[in-house]
């Protein structure tokens, strides 16, 4: 497959990122920068200082390895309404802010358009197209509260994202990669389709390490597998990975990972990862920190229903008891509560 012509804009001539976080800023900053892509349209939504940053002296990315920042310029709104029809939305925020932020969503798209979603843990759409569970089509409440997400904008538009890369917000209109990157791109019916290729091009393109896969959920369940364990309990802790790991609460790790291990399964899922390679490489981790900590230490509501509900409601969906995780949504839903009562007190 030749890079140049798979790289082209072609029918995504109109890109906007959702969310221009560390993440998506990092995304929309390489799609405004390619060369290949000349002839597309890159916007981005943000907001606050960032947004004004991004408007001012453009985006700077400090990638590893690079002496002087990428800098990126793009047109930049906190309105979608600002922008026209899209022919692809790149959403990177987390679960619990896709609801109010689905209208604007799906405003945003053409008639044919698509939507990347790139989110850790349990996606809304998880069940639509899945042939392995015996529950197509089902939709979780929780994780979907009134199922506006799936009406909204329409589980058949999505491509499922899945990251791996560490990067960080330094300052408005600064973003550090920490490490190389790898996005794993699947349709939820596992159809490896003309249009994934497409888009799997132009993010090649742009500097991403791309693998399509049409077991999109296979690679969830692999990343999750960490990010149900770590997330809850370092913000439980205060404590970074390496201190986790280090701890008491290893054996409280492990077990929750047995949990998610045998859910996955159970709903027909192949984890390329046994649990105690998982905690080896999470020991590699070193002192970071995980995203719900970080949102804890920041004042931001948690993550809590795609990261630690989830794996509560398919483990009884699944028939498999999750002890572990129950007793981690208990201790995480408590301590978000009492945050939530002293954010409202003192303010």
């Amino acid at each position: 497959m030749d890079e140049t012509e798979t790289s082209k804009p072609g029918r995504f001539r109109n890109i906007c990122v959702f969310g221009a976080g560390a993440i998506g800023g990092a995304l929309a900053a390489r799609l405004a920068s390619s060369p290949l892509l000349e002839g597309a349209t890159i916007t981005a939504i943000a907001r606050g200082a960032h947004l004004q940053a991004i408007r001012d002296d453009g985006l700077h990315l400090h990638e590893p390895g690079k002496s002087e920042p990428l800098v990126a310029k793009f047109a930049a709104t906190d309105t979608a309404s600002d922008l026209g029809p899209q022919d692809l939305v790149i959403v990177t925020l987390k679960g619990h802010q896709l609801t109010s932020a689905s209208e604007d969503i799906a405003r945003l798209l053409k008639p044919d358009g698509r939507v990347v979603m790139i989110q850790n843990g349990i996606p809304w759409w998880y069940f639509h197209g899945d042939r392995t569970s015996g529950l197509e089509g089902r939709q979780v409440e929780s994780l979907d509260p009134g199922g506006l997400v799936w009406q909204r904008i329409g589980p058949e538009r999505v491509i499922g994202g899945v990251i791996y890369q560490g990067a960080q917000m330094l300052e408005p209109g600064h973003i550090r990669l920490t490490s190389g990157g790898l996005l794993h791109l699947g349709e939820p019916s596992g159809t490896m389709s003309a249009e994934l290729a497409a888009i799997a091009g132009l993010l090649q393109a742009s500097g991403w390490t791309i693998k399509t896969t049409d077991r999109i959920r296979d690679e969830i369940w692999l990343k999750f597998l960490g990010n149900a364990a770590f997330n809850p309990i370092s913000a439980l802790t205060r404590g970074r990975i390496t201190e986790i790991m280090d701890g008491p609460a290893v054996d409280l790790v492990k077990q929750v990972m047995t949990e998610v291990h045998a859910v996955a399964a159970r709903l027909g899922c192949r984890v390329s990862e046994t649990v105690e390679e998982k905690m080896e490489h999470g020991r590699g981790l070193g002192n970071a920190k995980t995203s719900m900590l970080q949102d804890l230490e920041q004042g931001r509501p948690m993550e809590i229903t795609p990261l630690t509900r989830a794996i509560t409601l398919l483990g009884r969906m699944a028939d498999v008891p999750t002890p572990a995780n129950d007793i981690l949504l208990s201790l995480i839903s408590q301590l978000d509560e009492s945050i939530a009562k002293a954010r409202t007190a003192g303010g």
